[in-house]
């Protein structure tokens, strides 16, 4: 964790769950934060939270990945606040679970806009100022449903196809920044339980027997894994969970 001190990271999603357990770990960790969302109000109370854990004082800027012109936004807003980015964390994304009834026009557009159309912009956007660090990371998080012949289970067929073309755009980016000092990491996680750095639920994942659901808790700590190798190397991690019944001994 002591590697990531001093480091300045973009998150997206970043006002809740999974963004925010990256927010506040990675203050932890002494980076600079900016944090991207679409709801200000909750960008300022993860903020809020670094602030009583210690950290310095987040920036924050509004951010709708499924909006063109919200991530061009964006982009002009973060390079006025950072001359520098050394990683970006994509987690901003939307999801739309299955449904008998025919789907909105406008949250399918969303949900494959958020996971591939803006995602890609705003790695795009942001390329000039990450080239300005010695050492850029663009971390994806994708979804096991974006893997090859996953299970379709309770997700959409929009999101599931939006989380497919996310992981692509991850290896797109590793085969793009090949001989570049860029590296991109992928991590795809399953169903999550939500946990946050400070609550019980945080302390708890970490001795989580089989059996149990994977935890917000997981996917940070498999991402600071793969940002902290040597830079030759560059990981894509998918995480299990065994779900299953548990075992109990006498």
């Amino acid at each position: 964790m002591n590697e990531l001190a001093g480091k300045v990271v973009v998150v997206t999603g970043a006002g809740r769950g999974l963004g925010a357990a990256f927010a506040l770990t990675l203050a932890d960790a002494g980076c600079e934060l900016v944090l991207c969302g679409r709801r200000v109000a909750d960008l300022d109370a993860v903020a809020g939270l670094v602030i009583e854990r210690g950290g310095a004082a987040p920036q924050t800027v509004a951010l709708d990945l499924a909006d063109a012109a919200s991530v061009r936004q964006a982009v002009s807003r973060i390079g006025a606040l950072k001359q520098r980015v050394d990683i970006l964390i994509n987690n901003g994304a939307m999801w739309l679970e299955a449904s008998a009834e025919p789907y909105d026009e406008a949250d399918v557009l969303a949900v494959v806009n958020a996971a591939v159309t803006g995602t890609f912009l705003l790695v795009q956007g942001l390329r000039t100022a990450m080239d300005n660090s010695d050492a850029p990371d663009v971390v994806t998080i994708g979804s096991i449903s974006g893997l090859p012949n996953a299970a379709l289970q309770s997700v959409s067929v929009p999101f599931y196809a939006a989380k497919r073309g996310q992981v692509a755009l991850a290896d797109g980016f590793r085969q793009a920044f090949s001989g570049t000092k860029f590296r991109s990491i992928l991590v795809n996680p399953p169903y999550l339980d939500d946990a946050q750095p400070g609550r019980d639920d945080w302390e708890e994942a970490g001795i989580r027997r089989k059996g149990r659901q994977a935890t917000s808790r997981d996917v940070v700590e498999a991402a600071i894994f793969a940002l902290t190798r040597p830079r030759h190397v560059s990981l894509a991690i998918e995480i299990g969970a065994d779900e299953g019944g548990l075992f109990e001994t006498a």
